[in-house]
């Protein structure tokens, strides 16, 4: 098929690898403009732009796609397809009718579950036990389009946003292919009354609060791993969680945040239910390490409470 294809991030790159394997012609990619990225804020290619340069493909990178030129030269290419994966600009009406088979979006989870921006962030934090990937024909509203193909992936319990971002962006890849090879497909309206809302995710959301549930902690610090980096404090500087482990047991006595245990390579926190053991932390300016480095060198610190 002729496909124009519209991505930014490592995800869509998977999925565009695949489409160009399998053999469909790509006459345009679209990607968003490079942005500041890093310590030091360089412009930054994103991971689709990478790829296209790299396979010798046309590209765009319009700030929109309201631009009368840019609709214009995508009309030129009388295109089957638009493939759209997490491209995060809005397609206008005029452009989701252009192509002869509409324009399909790779969405990562099962809608009409987790619409919006954040899907696998929100899905982790929930605690759902799977997610997946949606093929959707694409409409006027968000995520809202009838979908076409569907498939499940299983979240698992030490899953993090990370490796669940590459789990799904795999399946979503596949996926795709096999939608374009069977097209058309018979569409299925997806049912509002299921839907929820996967809004985009902030740093203050990333701040560690002690009085919740251990188990819920956990998820928080899988969610957002490996950005924004769930974080609390210590000393008055802030310090970052990159992994831990949920301890169902009683803590009595100890308010939530305090640590319990910080020996033999194990740091354990007391939360509003059971405690956290963490497992990998990172101070500012320093480098992620593992409990037992964490701790070599420092005066003991049971009894120091963490947080505001």
């Amino acid at each position: 098929m002729n496909v124009i294809f519209a991505g930014t991030p490592a995800f869509a790159a998977t999925a565009l690898a695949a489409l160009l394997d399998a053999g469909h012609r790509v006459p345009l990619v679209l990607t968003q403009p490079d942005r500041p990225a890093g310590r030091g804020l360089r412009s930054q290619p994103s991971a689709v732009k990478q790829l296209a340069l790299a396979r010798q493909l046309v590209l765009a990178q319009p700030p929109s796609l309201k631009d009368d030129s840019v609709i214009a030269q995508i009309g030129q290419l009388d295109a089957d397809v638009m493939v759209v994966a997490a491209y995060g600009l809005m397609i206008p009406s005029r452009l989701l009718a252009m192509p002869r088979l509409g324009c399909l979006n790779i969405h990562a989870s099962l809608l009409p579950r987790w619409r919006g921006a954040a899907p696998i962030q929100r899905a982790i934090l929930a605690g759902d036990r799977e997610t997946g990937v949606t093929i959707m024909q694409m409409d006027e509203g968000l995520d809202t389009g009838a979908m076409l193909l569907k498939t499940k992936i299983a979240i698992d319990d030490r899953d993090t946003t990370n490796s669940l971002h590459d789990k799904l962006a795999e399946a979503g890849a596949r996926l795709i292919v096999r939608a374009l090879r069977e097209m058309p497909l018979a569409p299925e309206p997806q049912n509002p009354a299921e839907s929820c809302y996967a809004a985009k995710i902030t740093r203050a959301e990333a701040a560690i609060d002690w009085t919740r549930p251990a188990v819920e902690i956990d998820r928080m610090i899988r969610a957002f791993n490996p950005v924004p980096g769930a974080h609390t404090l210590y000393d008055g500087q802030p310090l970052k969680i990159w992994q831990a482990e949920a301890v169902a047991d009683t803590v009595a006595g100890a308010g939530p945040g305090t640590v319990l245990q910080a020996d033999a390579g194990v740091l354990r926190v007391a939360t509003g239910a059971g405690s956290l053991r963490l497992l990998e932390l990172q101070r500012a300016g320093g480098r992620r390490l593992a409990a037992q480095a964490f701790l070599a060198g420092l005066p003991s610190i049971t009894g120091v409470r963490l947080g505001g």
